[in-house]
């Protein structure tokens, strides 16, 4: 930017200033620290990044949330040159910001849902690193699972009956012996594993197939507020909240439906899910082809306008 031909008109404008965004983009130092804070920042963004979709992750956060921790002190600690046993005043200030996000956003049922996740009883993710823990090991997800279990099951016996079920799960033993059962926790999708497996077990089978299928994130709630303050608005605000909610309902499954359709992938409505769930990346898109995105869908629009219409009238 700063050596093309059109700075020289910039310039004019504010020589100062112009001197001073030229040395510090043509400074080697300045991108050294944009590459540190990207280092230390990047495990941030990708965690947030992954549990902000609809795809099942309640189970994941809890391993995330430690690797990310890893990731950022070795990001910090690389730069600084230190070893492990020393002090890191900047890192200590960050894991605290990071340490009373997670203490105000975290809930038992993160714990019980990692917990119930048969892959971190597999060996393959067991010695990934020395430090690993199988969940029944350890104190803190012990505790909250407890929690759950006490809140779920308000009878005695039932919950005496989950825990003797959990232990068996935790362990391998009666029911989870099966050398096949041991050798798919860390092949097989948590959820598959429960269906195919988990009939030893079926109190809490039950719980871990709702835990395991649960997204972590309250974007599709709040999608779907978006669409109906677009639909109720301050001109449009005699519908009743029955007719609102018809409303809703109809431009929701006209989005999902257009979805299967080839043209939804190929043409300008394949940026609608830029950022979504399904996002990967943006090297075949121009900037101009970014930039002129269009909302419209023509063909969906008119079977859309019929349907208001009819529940309008109705």
């Amino acid at each position: 930017m700063v050596i093309s031909d059109q700075w020289s008109s910039y310039k004019e404008d504010d020589v100062a200033k112009a001197k001073f965004v030229k040395d510090t983009l043509l400074d080697d130092k300045w991108w050294d620290k944009v590459d540190y804070i990207l280092s230390f920042t990047s495990p941030i963004y990708d965690v947030l990044r992954r549990t902000d979709t609809k795809a099942s992750s309640l189970h994941l956060v809890y391993e995330m949330w430690d690797s990310m921790i890893e990731k950022v002190k070795n990001a910090i600690y690389q730069y600084e040159r230190k070893e492990e046993s020393e002090g890191s005043t900047f890192y200590e200030v960050v894991h605290s910001i990071l340490i009373d996000r997670w203490t105000k956003s975290s809930t038992p049922l993160h714990c019980l849902a990692h917990s119930l996740n048969p892959r971190y009883y597999s060996h393959e993710w067991l010695s990934e690193d020395s430090n690993r823990v199988p969940p029944h090991q350890d104190m803190e997800l012990t505790r909250e699972r407890l929690k759950c279990f006490k809140r779920f099951f308000l009878d005695v016996d039932v919950r005496r009956k989950v825990n003797i079920e959990f232990a068996n799960f935790s362990d391998g033993r009666e029911g989870f012996d099966d050398l096949d059962s041991l050798n798919d926790r860390g092949q097989m999708d948590p959820k598959a594993w429960w269906l195919v497996h988990g009939i030893n077990a079926p109190i809490l089978q039950k719980i871990a197939l709702k835990l395991l299928a649960q997204p972590c994130s309250s974007s599709c709630c709040e999608r779907n507020w978006s669409t109906y303050s677009f639909i109720h608005s301050l001109k449009r605000n005699k519908m009743t909240p029955h007719r609102a909610e018809d409303l809703v309902f109809v431009h929701s499954n006209l989005r999902l439906l257009s979805r299967n359709t080839p043209q939804y992938h190929q043409e300008e409505t394949k940026m609608w899910d830029v950022a979504g769930d399904d996002f990967g990346s943006l090297d075949d898109c121009g900037i101009l082809e970014i930039a002129s995105l269009s909302l419209d869908e023509p063909e969906l629009e008119v079977s859309f306008s019929m349907m208001m219409a009819s529940l309008w009238n109705s």
